[in-house]
């Protein structure tokens, strides 16, 4: 490691079941440091099998922030874990050199790393309308006009995510301006270096991965999980895989045997729109999970 001052952060990013826990952790004891979640459903703490959130065992192994930090009741928004995650940094730096960022959730890697792009204000009449209509017309309507009057942003944006669509649609409803113009305008300068890791599974194992880490949740009791949060459905931290699914089940629409099939589906189609994302975002360096060796030359490498 560089003796100049130099702070570095190791951001692992990659799509759900790569396998990014297990590499964060391995680095963490490497370099005796902290490890940040970026994970944006793993702070509450009223879900844990359904995001896949590190076991007691687990999170005993290196020193873990924003794993629970959360009820589902809580706002928290991509700017307040920027917020909070820069100033846990800056302590941590006083102490280390090297510290990890690790999630699927790219926003929030791109909110530490570069900073938020800054958008118009929007009145809460306009917030209060684009809730109506969506109340009302549901996540298709969403989809159709994003898609519509933002077809880049809509190329990107998790389009299962309604909170990202509301937002985009407030912006455009307030400005006239589609909410992709605003993107990218303006990099935070850090005082930190990135180093960026993307676990690369090949598609095939990746989709054998997650429907294997489907039936474990089914196993050590997401149906209870999802049952316990029935009366939270309404929040968008349980519009998530493997809830909305059971939330259909319970209200007798689909069958068990259906909800499976489609949390299994839905979490191939999330992974495939994690993939998307993060190659078009950020200067990643694709390796793969098991690669422990390459893994930690590419980042001596870069932080000698």
């Amino acid at each position: 490691m560089k003796n100049d001052g130099t702070r570095y952060l190791i951001v692992i990013g990659g799509a759900t079941a790569t396998g990014k826990t297990a590499l964060a952790i391995r680095l963490a004891q490497h370099f005796d440091t902290d490890i940040l979640s970026a994970d944006s459903r793993q702070f509450y703490r009223e879900m844990s099998i359904g995001t896949a959130k590190p076991t007691p065992a687990e999170l005993a192994q290196a020193p873990h922030h924003f794993i629970d930090s959360l009820s589902v009741q809580d706002d928290f928004s991509v700017g307040d874990f920027e917020r909070a995650a820069l100033a846990l940094l800056e302590d941590i730096f006083k102490r280390k050199n090297v510290a990890i960022l690790v999630g699927g959730s790219g926003l929030f890697l791109q909110a530490v790393c570069e900073g938020l792009d800054h958008f118009p204000e929007v009145s809460a009449e306009i917030k209060q309308k684009v809730s109506a209509e969506f109340e009302k017309l549901g996540l298709p309507w969403l989809q159709e006009e994003i898609r519509r009057i933002d077809p880049a942003y809509f190329a990107t944006v998790d389009q299962q995510n309604p909170a990202r669509l509301r937002r985009a649609l407030e912006v455009f409803y307030a400005a006239g301006l589609p909410y992709s113009s605003y993107l990218g305008k303006n990099k935070a300068v850090r005082a930190f270096t990135p180093v960026y890791l993307l676990l690369d599974v090949p598609r095939p194992e990746l989709y054998q991965r997650i429907e294997a880490r489907v039936d474990d949740m089914l196993v050590a009791g997401l149906e209870k999980e999802a049952r316990n949060l029935l009366p939270f459905r309404h929040l968008s931290a349980l519009r998530t895989v493997g809830y909305d699914e059971f939330f259909e089940y319970f209200d007798g629409d689909i069958t068990y045997a259906e909800a499976v099939d489609k949390i299994k589906q839905h979490s191939r189609n999330y992974a495939k729109r994690q993939a998307t994302w993060f190659r078009k975002h950020g200067n990643w360096m694709a390796l793969r999970p098991g690669d422990w060796e390459g893994i930690l030359n590419y980042v001596t490498d870069l932080t000698r």
